[in-house]
């Protein structure tokens, strides 16, 4: 009897200790399917840009960061082909860099939802979702007090409302630099309108530039097209182009001139003391390396040669950036279009966070513990 009751005895105090006992199990087996499951391939998991962490951004302005992938999928203001996609990866092996371990925060925003059947309406909600994004806050060892948006296109009208929000943030018109077969500044009377004219056929992707520019969003005497090799415009077009301030550097000189040249060039006519907005158009490549694009030119760069002239973007001072004029169902069966935009925006991303690396006078800032860039709270 009496062993009956120090076995009873001895479960009593088993079962009081069971909730201890429970919890180091939980525990254990928590820590043990993070270290199983927790780790997504490159094709695998959900499916944000680079496996960032994703933000409801436009709905939650207590979301800090320093830079917001946000896509636009609008394409209802192109003149011929249209479509956007983009996929990406999530290391940089010839700068040695991942920029989302360094300093940076850097969330995907999702998209903004665009409607797609009125312009009009939808430049109107892109101009105000950028407004909201620009006006988050950054976190507070960040050297930036403006939030940078990298923009995922839809077709080029989108940059638009994107100038248009900050000129009314910054209060002041920015520098442009425009990777592009074709300039974009052309007036709308240039196309073949003629009796028939209305103020929102004004706009499309190839005019954005020439609105910019009368809206005086651009800052005259600091703008680059570079990589033109379009075949569709005339001598007026250039004429015109140079009145609206703009330095032209066409794809055929980086055989003339060379890379270094061409460096030295943008850097010279931008400077580095002036914000920079970069913009985009997958067309700059050759059709060899972006196939997938709604007005391909033969004659553009490789997508080699476009990544090493983007380097001088690690000395300018940059405050956004777009992707556009992607369009998948024109892709390679393999997605090469796709692929390079992709490694275009990780580009651009890297040389933001490179520019701030590179600048000694913010070297204290950037002592970030990596993992607080992939650990947010959403």
């Amino acid at each position: 009897m009496c062993v009956v009751i120090r076995n009873l005895q001895a479960v009593g105090a088993a079962l009081t200790a069971l909730p201890f006992l429970i919890s180091l199990v939980r525990c254990t087996s928590e820590v043990d399917l993070e270290s199983r499951w927790g780790n997504d391939w490159a094709f695998s998991g959900v499916s944000t840009f680079n496996h960032l962490p994703y933000a409801r951004c436009l709905v939650n302005r207590t979301q800090e960061f320093d830079i917001a992938i946000i896509g636009v999928p609008f394409d209802s203001l192109t003149t011929y082909r249209s479509g956007r996609h983009l996929s990406g990866r999530s290391f940089n092996p010839r700068l040695n860099l991942n920029p989302y371990e360094s300093w940076a925060r850097v969330v995907d925003c999702g998209d903004i939802p665009v409607i797609p059947n009125d312009p009009v309406l939808a430049l109107q909600q892109m101009e105000e979702g950028f407004v909201e994004l620009l006006t988050h806050e950054t976190p507070m060892d960040s050297p930036w007090q403006l939030p940078h948006l990298v923009l995922l296109g839809g077709d080029h009208s989108i940059v638009l409302p994107m100038l248009r929000a900050l000129k009314s943030i910054l209060g002041e018109p920015v520098a442009l630099l425009h990777f592009d077969a074709h300039i974009d500044t052309l007036a709308p009377d240039s196309y073949p309108r003629h009796f028939w004219k209305s103020e929102p056929s004004e706009i499309n992707h190839g005019t954005v530039f020439w609105h910019a520019i009368q809206e005086g969003l651009l800052l005259p005497s600091h703008l680059v097209h570079a990589g033109v090799h379009g075949r569709i415009s005339g001598l007026q077009d250039f004429t015109s182009d140079d009145s609206q301030g703009f330095k032209r550097i066409s794809a055929e000189e980086i055989d003339d001139l060379g890379v270094d040249a061409i460096i030295e060039t943008i850097y010279s006519t931008i400077g580095s003391n002036v914000p920079v907005y970069v913009s985009i158009d997958i067309d700059v490549l050759d059709p060899a390396f972006a196939p997938g694009t709604g007005a391909p030119e033969t004659g553009g760069w490789s997508s080699r040669e476009l990544m090493k002239v983007m380097t001088v973007l690690s000395k300018l001072n940059v405050i956004g950036a777009d992707i556009v004029e992607v369009a998948p169902a024109y892709d390679s069966q393999g997605g090469d279009t796709a692929f390079a935009a992709a490694n275009l925006a990780y580009e651009v991303i890297s040389m933001m966070v490179l520019n701030v690396l590179e600048d000694t006078s913010v070297k204290e800032v950037v002592g970030r513990q990596p993992t607080e860039t992939c650990k947010l709270e959403l």
